[in-house]
């Protein structure tokens, strides 16, 4: 069944609980099954801190349908090199141009990351350091994600991370299988720390640690709601998490010159990740927008049944097609959204990059596509979600780094600021603060 083309949503007369309704990221429809949820979480939490490899073996029987022994919990070095063999080499070529290209991406900003400058006696600077340890989750619900362990791995190698660990759901229906394009891809980039999860589980495995799996400094990557709310559970207990990684949204702004084929192909594109997804096109010509929504039913109908199900939860319940008066006012209905993806799909992007405030990555023009920037380009793609944008960044070398900050002083630079520093001490009732200055006095003299 095709469905008709999505409405476009007038902007200057819309209602505003149609736009409230835009902006509104999908929940689950009853809250208490969400309640049911977290205290399931909290539950499978605790029994994976105090029972171990125990209760993640439990988990993957309950939930996945798999059970296994403790000895199978790590991936190895032979179902490694199985993956190996069994991998088309195309997708084993593709994923090491992938890596390569978030390699160089990542090198360019570690460069950056460290710094020094001397100045009339003071050396200032910010030395970085990578994190003893790091785990990164990587999903396997809705297909297989080689990407994301590229995407969020590449840039803990290049920070030079000395442990990173590796936490995989089994592929679903098998007898506890994990993805062989995700296997290549750890040993591609050198990890064999691989451990086949059930999701929150492994979550609360990395965080605590069990006889199997050490726990880790810090957890990365997408996941589920069920695995979301794990990593925020799992902060309580000290373990930091990189969160905003939850359904992919994103916008496009378009003007006239758009190309509605093109349009519809990307909407398409970020729709079809699941049914909470989101994505979102914003136009100043209402002829682009309307036949954009006719290809959209058009391109949508070509997809499988369950892809073509998820793009229409993702644009016509989750996202919309909206009409604008200006390119400015698009730019602040972006700005509002603060999508994972941005795309600038007008005649000449560059110039509205000043207006960009919120976003996880900004494409410039229609041959940047999302798909480019999912698979290829090098820029980050693991992104936040749900207008996380406005406060956090996507995974980068920083996301795997601390910054230590590194400050020298020789006698005159110190002779110069010692002023300040005695009357603030002192105004603030710090006696010794003021006296590691005074005992200093005679040789300033």
């Amino acid at each position: 069944m095709t469905d008709s083309p999505p409405p476009v949503l007038d902007w200057a007369t819309a209602s505003p609980e149609a736009r409230a309704r835009l902006f509104r990221p999908a929940r689950p429809a009853d809250d208490h099954a969400g309640d049911a949820l977290l205290t399931g979480i909290q539950q499978l939490i605790e029994d994976v801190r105090t029972q171990g490899d125990a209760a993640l073996l439990q988990a993957l029987k309950q939930f996945d349908r798999i059970d296994l022994t403790q000895q199978h919990i790590r991936v190895s070095a032979e179902e490694f090199a199985e993956a190996r063999a069994s991998l088309d080499p195309a997708t084993t070529e593709a994923i090491r141009v992938a890596i390569a290209q978030v390699r160089a991406f990542s090198e360019r900003e570690l460069e950056h990351a460290s710094w020094q400058e001397r100045a009339d006696g003071a050396l200032l600077g910010v030395t970085a350091r990578p994190l003893d340890s790091v785990g990164l989750f990587v999903p396997c619900g809705k297909g297989s994600f080689p990407s994301v362990l590229v995407q969020i791995a590449t840039p803990a190698v290049v920070a030079g991370v000395p442990r990173i660990a590796v936490a995989v759901p089994p592929v679903a229906g098998t007898a506890g299988e994990v993805d062989p394009a995700v296997l290549v891809a750890a040993q591609e980039l050198g990890i064999d720390e691989v451990y086949r999860v059930n999701g929150p589980a492994g979550i609360a495995a990395l965080a605590h640690g069990t006889e199997t799996v050490p726990r880790v400094d810090k957890i990365v990557g997408p996941g589920s709601p069920a695995v979301a709310l794990a990593q925020r559970e799992v902060q309580r207990s000290g373990c930091l998490v990189e969160v905003g990684y939850g359904p992919s949204d994103s916008l496009i702004v378009c003007d006239d010159q758009a190309r509605p084929e093109l349009l519809a192909a990307d909407l398409l594109n970020e729709a079809e990740h699941g049914m909470d997804s989101s994505a979102v096109l914003v136009g100043t010509d209402e002829s682009v927008l309307s036949r954009t929504a006719e290809e959209v039913a058009r391109q949508a109908a070509l997809l499988p049944e369950q892809r073509r199900r998820y793009a229409h939860s993702s644009i016509y319940d989750n996202g919309g097609i909206v009409l604008v008066r200006s390119l400015s006012e698009a730019m602040d209905i972006g700005n509002d959204y603060a999508p994972e993806h941005l795309q600038l799909a007008v005649a000449d992007p560059e110039s509205l990059l000043p207006l960009v405030r919120h976003a996880g990555t900004v494409l410039l023009g229609q041959w940047t596509t999302f798909a480019a920037s999912n698979f290829a380009i090098g820029t980050p793609a693991t992104l936040p979600t749900n207008g996380f944008a406005r406060i956090t960044s996507g995974v980068t070398t920083a996301t795997y780094l601390k910054r230590i900050a590194v400050a020298g002083l020789d006698r005159t630079a110190f002779a110069r600021i010692a002023p300040t520093v005695t009357a603030l001490a002192t105004h603030e009732g710090f006696p010794a603060h003021a006296a590691s200055v005074t005992i200093r006095q005679e040789e300033l003299r």
